[in-house]
């Protein structure tokens, strides 16, 4: 096994005991990055020398008694919305051509004091504003997308050009694309992991979280990121726990609820197939399922965008009016949209998400999990725009697939997505499970006891293609 094709987890142990030196993993990585990326464009910018002086200067701290943690000289791609000092932060958009950052957000100077190495900024659909990511190709098939808006840093991972990465998430943004990838994508609790120094889409629905290959890692990275930042009006006080999930697989006691409406309707049948059976091996590990009745779900798509489109419009109000011209045709639609919603329509939305977020509390009174699709499809090829169902109805590609994302955005609640599968063309199909607010150790415990229960998983299929072509 090369470096590159390490967990976190792996990675961080071999480090650690000295048995592989950052360096090593960092070249790795690098190597991978130059054979891959052409084929699979998951970056923007790839640091290639700041990364080797972070590995030198891992490695010496390192053997002089320095270990800061897992994270520790460890590489790591970060969404192009994510402000690093003296790099660009493009958000793929042309709008941000000449910016150039003057401080780190909070969470890449959280993981620069953990020790992580930057290898790169990530591709995200333009200002995050998309369910596709059209400039970069899926891990798994170069010819299907690679899912959005965080597309480049769960390719990154998926392909070994990262060994992990941060993206964003507003309606599913970071669990569309893992799902799409066969990679684990966390969307915290909202206020948990702060945004400041994060290029917003919506204030009210931005989440910042980890994709990785392993639950583990997941929880390994978001020890680092969580805690509050009153430079975040979210941000909120972490409760004191432990991420990482314990070792075994028992699950005595745990109640998955299962829901009998919304999640499994228009959903591709090999996406179902292979949740079910997922939910199913939760229980074989001793948890108990109970039916679940998911509420107010004919108000998600209204109140979704009703939120995210205003908000948007407001945030780029100025760039829209003097350069409309840079930013792309579906994104510009868009915005150009929000300007005409009344403020009315706004309001019925927070309303609505008001009344959404107390009607969902009662339901994971009676549950400690929902387990659920994370898209209802696989990835869809590039440039295609809509899916057809089997009853004749055809719907927006994008509205797919933020159909089962964006729930946990409107109420907050943390949601895991992680692989559980392939379909018959080999594309990987993801489960979410989503929780309490401040749940991540009971979803991060139940993925985690899903996942020893599987064989391990290897890198992308596309992706080691492109490596010997």
């Amino acid at each position: 096994m090369q470096p590159y094709e390490l967990t976190l987890g792996a990675a961080a142990d071999a480090v650690r005991t000295r048995r592989l030196s950052p360096v090593e993993l960092v070249d790795s990585v690098l190597e991978r990055i130059g054979r891959t990326e052409p084929r699979l464009q998951a970056y923007v910018t790839v640091t290639a020398e700041r990364a080797r002086r972070a590995a030198r200067t891992a490695e010496d701290d390192i053997a002089a008694g320095r270990h800061r943690g897992p994270l520790h000289g460890v590489p790591m791609g970060l969404k192009d919305l994510i402000d690093v000092a003296g790099i660009a932060t493009s958000a793929s958009s042309r709008v941000r051509a000449d910016h150039r950052a003057e401080e780190s957000s909070t969470v890449a100077a959280r993981l620069e004091a953990a020790g992580a190495v930057l290898v790169g900024k990530t591709h995200t659909h333009e200002f995050a504003y998309g369910l596709t990511t059209p400039q970069t190709r899926n891990a798994w098939h170069t010819g299907r997308v690679a899912g959005g808006s965080s597309g480049g840093s769960a390719v990154a991972v998926a392909a070994g050009t990262a060994t992990f990465a941060l993206g964003t998430d507003t309606g599913g943004s970071i669990r569309v694309p893992a799902a799409l990838n066969g990679v684990v994508g966390l969307k915290p609790t909202y206020g948990l992991v702060p945004r400041h120094g994060v290029t917003s889409l919506s204030w009210s629905l931005d989440h910042v979280g980890p994709i990785t290959r392993t639950v583990e890692d997941a929880a390994l990275v978001l020890a680092a990121l969580a805690g509050h930042d009153p430079r975040d009006p979210a941000s909120l006080p972490a409760p004191a726990k432990r991420y990482r999930p314990p070792a075994g697989t028992d699950l005595t006691g745990l109640r998955v609820g299962v829901p009998r409406n919304y999640y499994f309707d228009h959903v591709d049948p090999e996406v179902e197939t292979a949740v079910r059976d997922a939910i199913d091996r939760f229980e074989a590990l001793g948890a108990r399922l109970v039916e679940v009745e998911i509420p107010m779900t004919r108000y998600i798509q209204a109140t979704q965008w009703g939120l995210m489109v205003p908000e948007a419009t407001a945030y780029h109000e100025r760039t829209l009016r003097t350069v409309p011209e840079l930013y792309r045709a579906d994104v510009r639609v868009l915005l150009e949209a929000g300007e005409l919603m009344p403020a009315g329509d706004y309001l019925r939305a927070q309303r609505s998400r008001t009344l959404m977020r107390r009607e969902w509390a009662a339901v994971l009174r009676e549950v400690d999990l929902i387990a659920a699709p994370t898209v209802p499809a696989t990835a869809v090829e590039a440039g295609q725009e809509t899916i057809t169902w089997a009853d004749g109805t055809t719907e927006a590609v994008s509205d797919a697939y933020v159909r089962l994302s964006s729930p946990a955005n409107i109420t907050g609640v943390p949601s895991l997505s992680l692989p559980v599968g392939h379909d018959t063309t080999g594309l990987p199909i993801g489960m979410q499970l989503l929780g309490r607010p401040f749940g991540e150790p009971v979803l991060l415990r139940a993925g985690h006891a899903y996942e020893q229960t599987r064989p391990a998983r290897g890198l992308a299929h596309a992706a080691r293609t492109s490596a010997t072509s």
